[in-house]
């Protein structure tokens, strides 16, 4: 009886929601793709995000227009950007030398270090945000507002053309010089 009744309201939930969708001109099958749409939007921006801030190539779409493509194709490319996105999260806090960062982090400052004219945890002056983080810088300001990761992926950029010398007595004490 419970299960009837269970069934029953399921059944008016769908057809209202059905007709409520019909009601605005719009299928059911056109609000799931709409729905579908914004969640693959949500993670290709996260996505991208993470990529943007390790300074890696960003991940490009397949070029194909979700109108053309089925429901289930859809919800097979929700599933590859959520995998997408997870995957550049867990990268993303991992930096290659997060050791190294966290050493240097301990003798330069706070990670909200304001106090220029260097700036975050690993002390950056202006200059070497706008080379190396240009879009952080634009949006974000110096590197006092930058988180912590965004901090490391920076000095990874650099450390990629100049090794650990923009810190070279803190990387000395790290024993990295």
């Amino acid at each position: 009886m419970a299960s009837a009744v269970l069934l029953a309201c399921s059944c008016t939930a769908v057809s209202a929601s059905v007709g409520r969708a019909a009601a605005g001109g719009r299928s059911q099958s056109a609000v799931e793709r709409s729905t579908l749409s914004g969640a693959i939007t949500t993670y290709e921006r996260a996505t991208w995000r993470w990529e943007r801030v390790m300074g890696a190539p960003r991940t490009d779409t397949a070029g194909r227009t979700l109108a053309a493509m089925s429901i289930p194709a859809v919800r097979q490319a929700v599933r590859l950007w959520r995998s997408r996105a997870a995957a550049a999260y867990r990268r993303a806090h991992r930096p290659p030398h997060l050791k190294a960062w966290l050493c240097i982090h301990r003798y330069e400052g706070s990670w909200t270090d304001t106090g220029g004219p260097y700036y975050g945890g690993l002390q950056m002056n202006v200059t070497f945000q706008q080379h190396y983080a240009w879009w952080l810088y634009r949006h974000k300001g110096t590197a006092d507002h930058w988180t912590p990761l965004e901090q490391m992926w920076t000095a990874e950029k650099a450390l990629k053309s100049r090794g650990f010398w923009p810190w070279p007595n803190t990387a000395r004490y790290c024993g990295l010089l």
